[in-house]
């Protein structure tokens, strides 16, 4: 019995040797940062003036933009990321640039890809517009009107002052929300299947095939799964470290701001 359960791990270890199941899961890897990064970047892009509508659009014939925006927001931030997926996946429609093979996948994964994605980036850009919300009420109000003072506009003050200092403010918690927008990206493996979770299963599917004993054991299910949970952890690990980072340099830089006064 001892004999047959070290054979069956032996086996399932064997299927991280092959070369080509290596390659396959190493471009699940780059496929889940590459959503990942568009996520976050549009998220950003989106997020921010999403955020600068809530604070800003008070005056009563821009209110309707506000609430808008408050309603957008609150409804993703409040509502499974899953549950987005599925409906765009149902009635999102697809430029024609996506449908058609690219990046080395079919049609239909081109087409599901996109759609997922605009999921995550809806859902993502919600919660990162709340993130620099906290920002933007993290800037003093003298700063307008130094801005004011030099003779800049509303939007200048907005996109030259206050924005990055708001951005800056928040760097860590935008770098926690990328930890987080990684892992979400795991979702996406319920309809496209090009990134790391997707591409984990699909070999899961087919472990009979490469252990060499003809079936699908549990230990397949341990090795394999543990193998992407180890990549997510050094990939989300190593961002937490940084946000660590950044967390402690910005102490040291306040504490002796205040040393200084």
């Amino acid at each position: 019995m001892e004999a047959n359960l070290m054979q069956e791990w032996a086996a399932s270890f064997h299927i991280l040797t092959i070369d080509a199941i290596i390659i396959y899961i190493l471009k699940g890897v780059l496929f889940t940062l590459i959503i990942s990064a568009i996520a976050v970047t549009i998220g950003c892009l989106f997020g921010s003036v999403l955020a600068l509508v809530r604070n800003y659009c008070n005056a009563p014939k821009y209110r309707i933009f506000k609430y808008l925006v408050i309603t957008y927001i609150e409804v993703f931030r409040n509502t499974p990321l899953l549950l987005w997926i599925f409906i765009c996946v149902v009635f999102c429609p697809v430029p024609s640039i996506f449908a058609h093979k690219l990046f080395g996948l079919s049609t239909v994964e081109t087409k599901l890809l996109f759609k997922a994605s605009i999921a995550l980036i809806l859902f993502t850009s919600s919660v990162i517009a709340e993130i620099i919300r906290g920002g933007l009420n993290s800037i003093p109000i003298g700063q307008f009107e130094a801005g004011y003072s030099q003779g800049f506009n509303v939007v200048q003050v907005m996109v030259y002052i206050i924005l990055p200092q708001a951005i800056r403010n928040v760097v860590p918690t935008l770098l926690s929300q990328i930890i987080t927008t990684i892992k979400d990206s795991s979702y996406l493996a319920n309809v496209a299947a090009v990134e790391l979770m997707a591409r984990v299963r699909q070999v899961l599917s087919s472990a009979n095939i490469y252990n060499g004993l003809g079936t699908i054991n549990v230990s397949d299910v341990f090795v394999l799964y543990g193998c992407a949970a180890a990549i997510y952890f050094i990939i989300n690990f190593s961002l937490s470290l940084f946000v660590r980072h950044l967390n402690s340099k910005k102490s040291k830089v306040k504490v002796a701001v205040v040393a200084k006064a």
